[in-house]
């Protein structure tokens, strides 16, 4: 269960201490999520959002919810800025961070439908964020569990970093999520890929060194990725890159076209995003 600011929710997970998901108010939680965003993004990071920001931020209608454990720990904290998009006012998620070990517990998840409920609160009805296409896991809670969509695909966007997570460059989706859409994720029914994570029926791309193009008449494809992008880079930051490019390429001719992300599916070596032909190109 979620709360809305000034409230708090405990949940007890078998074999794990009790979670609390709740506002940051003091000083000092403020500066635990500083120190969280270093230890997630490296301490050499210097676009850290500071304390006085946050504070701001949360004073003018913003967001900053953090998980806490037992003890009172910062387990992991989701941040953000409420404004105009579009037309429409809506929330940019600016970060989710989860403690390395408090991972795998569902906190990014509760953290995030918290958020969602404090924005229905203010009549705040949608809410967007970044995600690097190349992790699956993080494609696979937005577009599965949460039910966002891609609205956008942006290469490089935002530029050289210097965080530990960034250096296979910046390319993002930029997730929409109606946050009044009760449907919950449209036809993102979560399905499990074989080992090669490869679809008989369809065409598929953004596989280092295969050719991107796109037949006319394809109005199905999909888009291959690694299921473990850091693996691969921990193993090669070359190989890494090539997919790093590859999908790029994949991407930019597709969404730049009459195609959007319907779907993503989940594997064990390898996952892919289902792109279709929009009715109205």
């Amino acid at each position: 269960m979620a709360t809305v600011p000034g409230s708090a929710s405990v949940a007890t997970l078998p074999d794990r201490p009790e979670i609390e998901i709740r506002a940051v108010t003091t000083p000092e939680e403020f500066a635990a999520c500083v120190d969280l965003q270093r230890q997630t993004w490296g301490y050499g990071f210097s676009d850290v959002v500071p304390v006085s920001m946050m504070q701001i931020t949360v004073k003018m209608g913003g967001i900053c919810t953090g998980a806490f454990g037992s003890d009172g720990d910062l387990l992991g904290v989701v941040f953000g800025v409420t404004g105009i998009r579009g037309g429409e006012l809506a929330h940019w998620s600016h970060m989710l961070a989860v403690r390395s070990d408090a991972r795998n517990m569902g906190i990014g998840r509760r953290l995030k439908l918290a958020q969602k409920e404090q924005l229905l609160v203010h009549r705040v009805n949608t809410m967007y964020w970044t995600f690097d296409p190349l992790v699956a896991r993080n494609a696979h809670l937005n577009l599965n569990h949460l039910g966002a969509t891609v609205a956008e695909y942006v290469p490089d966007m935002y530029g050289t970093s210097d965080s530990d997570l960034h250096q296979l460059g910046t390319d993002r989706f930029i997730a929409r999520w109606d946050l009044l859409d009760s449907r919950g994720p449209r036809g993102r029914t979560e399905r499990k890929a074989g080992g090669d994570g490869f679809s008989e029926s369809c065409l598929v791309i953004g596989v280092p060194g295969d050719s991107d193009r796109v037949p006319a008449d394809a109005d199905v494809v999909e888009v291959l990725i690694p299921s473990d992008i850091e693996s691969i880079e921990e193993h090669s930051f070359e190989e890494a890159f090539r997919w790093r490019l590859s999908t790029r390429r994949a991407f930019t001719r597709l969404l730049d076209g009459p195609y959007e992300i319907t779907g993503f599916v989940s594997g064990r070596d390898h996952a892919r995003y289902i792109v279709s032909r929009t009715a109205n190109p």
